[in-house]
């Protein structure tokens, strides 16, 4: 699939189709389930941030039904080893001849999805064995490289609330998730539908809208997909905008923030801003697909000093001034004027 107009058409359609299949699981979770998508579809990994029992182990098992991909969960504790997740090698005698042998016996990180649960629970060493998974789509162990079957992804959950006891991921693993995507309590009339929804029977069953290999094609089209120089300009300026060096800087960057986003911070908002513009239906990511990804992408990668912890400066506050200091032009993608199918496809997918 390499027509970037065919894609629109297909990730559009797609789109709202699994957002209508979701309905039946999740309710509410509209700005999650965007960005869940986009982390995937730009090739990433994501970081769910958000308290117990807010579906977001649902959400993802779901998510890996509908596009018909291999899902395996790991829950990160404190006595988890590499082994526990990567696999290990295991005594295996032949019963027709006795001989016994070494064999690989694969661990849970050998999945298409994995959910790594409160990743921040399990020492450095078992999320170093996790990071080379995502970074290098390998896993070695006792000297053997093994390769992960594309597409890979892993979707971690952090819970905001308890720290005792965990092992805080350092910057530079957190700088290999694309997004960083807050999972907020629902609205009234959401919650009082959870209740209705998960107290009486109900199907489970979920068809599925993509097949892997129609997954892989898309994501090939969204890094095929041409960026006007001005988007990429755009994404540019934003991330350097974050640095407390940079001479245009905002001053509350100046004064609060120890370190911005690096160039990985440019690439997500420009890969994202690409899915958010094919779901659209649209060929063409705008500056408002851009600045809509800002937060998630930002928030992570951003690290405020002493004093802005002493001053209760809020990474969310920092970035809304970056978004201030850059002017961008406000137009409605060509699709988004239509009023044809890829329109009403879209507008479905947000009801």
């Amino acid at each position: 699939m390499t027509d970037v107009q065919d894609a629109a058409t297909t990730l559009a359609h797609s789109y709202a189709e699994i957002r209508r299949r979701l309905s039946k699981r999740i309710v509410g979770m509209d700005e999650v389930i965007k960005l869940l998508i986009a982390g995937i579809f730009s090739g990433g990994h994501c970081l769910l941030v958000g308290v117990p029992g807010l579906a977001k182990t649902r959400l993802i098992s779901s998510v890996a039904q509908l596009m018909e991909m291999d899902f395996s969960r790991i829950q990160f504790t404190p006595d988890l080893m590499p082994s526990d997740i990567t696999g290990a090698e295991v005594i295996v005698e032949d019963k027709d001849t006795g001989q016994r042998d070494f064999r690989f016996l694969k661990g849970p990180i050998f999945a298409n999805i994995v959910l790594a649960d409160e990743i921040n629970r399990t020492p450095p060493k078992t999320q170093a064995a996790l990071m080379e998974a995502m970074e290098e789509r390998q896993v070695s162990a006792l000297g053997n490289v093994f390769q992960l079957e594309e597409p890979f992804f892993v979707l971690a959950t952090q819970n905001p609330i308890e720290q005792e006891g965990t092992y805080p991921l350092p910057a530079a693993q957190l700088d290999r998730f694309v997004f960083n995507i807050s999972v907020g309590y629902p609205a009234r009339d959401e919650e009082s539908e959870i209740m209705r929804m998960t107290t009486r029977p109900h199907d489970e069953s979920l068809e599925p809208v993509l097949t892997r290999d129609q997954v892989i094609a898309l994501m090939k089209t969204v890094r095929e997909m041409p960026v006007p120089k001005e988007i990429a300009s755009y994404a540019t300026t934003l991330t350097r905008r974050t640095r407390p060096d940079d001479a245009n800087a905002p001053e509350a960057i100046k004064k609060y923030v120890a370190f911005g986003a690096g160039p990985r911070a440019a690439q997500a908002l420009v890969l994202g801003a690409k899915v958010f513009a094919l779901i659209r239906g649209d060929s063409q990511p705008t500056h408002a697909d851009v600045r809509a990804l800002v937060h998630p992408v930002f928030c992570h990668r951003v690290l405020v000093n002493y004093l802005g912890t002493a001053d209760d400066a809020s990474v969310e506050g920092l970035l809304n001034q970056v978004i201030d200091s850059v002017p961008a032009p406000d137009f409605e993608p060509s699709s988004a004027k239509k009023k044809g199918f890829l329109a009403t496809l879209f507008a479905r997918g947000n009801s």
